[in-house]
C-alpha cells in the first residue's frame, strides 16, 4: 500500500473534492482518481460518494480515516528526524484573524521563510470562532485568535502571544461632534463601523454601550480593517479597534482617540493547536516567532 495514496485519501477528506485535493497536492485530477481507485481495490471497499458537489466519506472511509491519520502522523515524525529547519519540506497550515494577517503576519512570514525556506506555508484569514472550528476539524495546524470571556475549553493547547490594547477612534471632526462616551443615558447619532458580530472587540464595545445605556446610529459591518479606518478617517463614523491597527494613524493625526470608561480594554491574542496534534518543528518555529515578535 502506497503512502502517497493514503495522503491523497486524507487530503480529499479534508478538502471535500478531488479537484481541490489535486490542486493542494500538485497532482492532476486523473492522478488523484487513479490513486483512490487503487486504494479502494486494495481494501475492497468504496471510500467516497458524491453528494451534491462534495465528495463525502462512506462509512468505510470514515472508519479508515483515523488509521490513516495515525500512519501519516508517524510518517511526518520520521521525516523530521535529525533534519535542520532549513532542509524541511513539510506543510504548515495557519488560520488567523484578519487584523493579525494585515498587521502582524508579514514580518512573521518573512522570518519563517528565511529560517525554513523549503517549507510550504498556507495562510487563511477568518474570524476567531471559525478558526477554532477549523482547528477542531484538524483542517489547520495552528490558529491565531483572540481570547474572549468565554472558556477556551480543553480541546486546545494555547500559547499567549500578545496583549492588545483597544481604542475608540474617530476623525477629528467626528470627535468634536461626539466627544463624550462616558456619560450614561445618551442617544448619539453616529454610525459604528466594525467587523461582523463574532468580532471580540465589537462585543466588548457593544457590551459597554449596553451597560451605559448609550445608543448609536446604524452599525456598518466591514471585514476589512483598512476599509474601516478609511471610512472613519472620512468622518463617516467611529470604530473600536486594537491599538496596533491604528497606531500609525493616531501618530499622524489622521485618527483621534475618544476616551471611554471601559476598564478591561485589552484583548489577548493566542496561537493554539488541537491537544491531540503532534507539535512539529515547523509549528514550534512559528509559535516561537509569534512569541518573540510580541516581546
Amino acid at each position: 500500500m502506497e503512502i502517497k495514496y493514503l495522503k491523497t485519501f486524507k487530503t480529499i477528506a479534508e478538502e471535500g473534492s478531488f479537484s481541490k485535493a489535486a490542486e493542494r497536492l500538485s497532482y492532476t485530477q486523473s492522478t488523484v482518481t487513479f490513486q483512490i481507485r487503487q486504494l479502494e481495490e486494495e481494501l475492497s471497499v468504496k471510500l467516497f460518494e458524491k453528494i451534491g458537489r462534495k465528495m463525502v466519506l462512506t462509512k468505510a472511509g470514515q472508519n479508515l480515516l483515523p488509521h490513516v491519520n495515525e500512519v501519516m502522523l508517524s510518517v511526518e515524525k520520521m521525516m523530521y528526524t535529525n533534519k535542520d529547519l532549513a532542509t524541511l519540506k513539510g506543510d504548515l497550515r495557519v488560520a488567523t484573524a484578519d487584523s493579525f494577517m494585515c498587521y502582524k503576519m508579514p514580518a512573521i512570514v518573512k522570518e519563517f521563510r528565511k529560517l525554513a525556506p523549503n517549507a510550504h506555508l498556507y495562510l487563511s484569514s477568518m474570524n476567531c470562532q471559525r478558526t477554532k472550528e477549523e482547528l477542531l476539524a484538524d483542517n489547520f495546524d495552528l490558529g491565531i485568535f483572540y481570547e474572549d470571556t468565554r472558556v477556551l475549553g480543553n480541546s486546545f493547547i494555547a500559547h499567549k502571544i500578545d496583549k492588545c490594547p483597544l481604542k475608540l477612534v474617530a476623525s477629528l471632526e467626528t470627535k468634536k461632534q461626539f466627544p463624550d462616551f462616558k456619560t450614561r443615558e445618551q442617544n448619539l447619532d453616529v454610525p459604528f463601523i466594525i467587523d461582523e458580530p463574532d468580532c471580540i472587540f465589537r462585543q466588548i464595545f457593544e457590551n459597554y454601550l449596553k451597560k451605559k445605556n448609550i445608543s448609536l446610529g446604524r452599525t456598518i459591518e466591514i471585514r476589512s480593517i483598512p476599509a474601516i479606518k478609511k471610512l472613519v478617517a472620512n468622518n463617516l463614523g467611529i470604530s473600536y479597534l486594537p491599538l496596533y491597527t491604528v497606531e500609525d494613524e493616531l501618530q499622524q493625526k489622521e485618527l483621534f482617540e475618544i476616551e471611554t470608561d471601559i476598564k478591561n480594554n485589552t484583548i489577548t491574542a493566542v496561537c493554539a493547536y488541537h491537544k491531540n496534534k503532534w507539535k512539529s518543528p515547523l509549528m514550534e518555529l512559528f509559535i516561537d516567532l509569534l512569541t518573540k515578535s510580541s516581546l
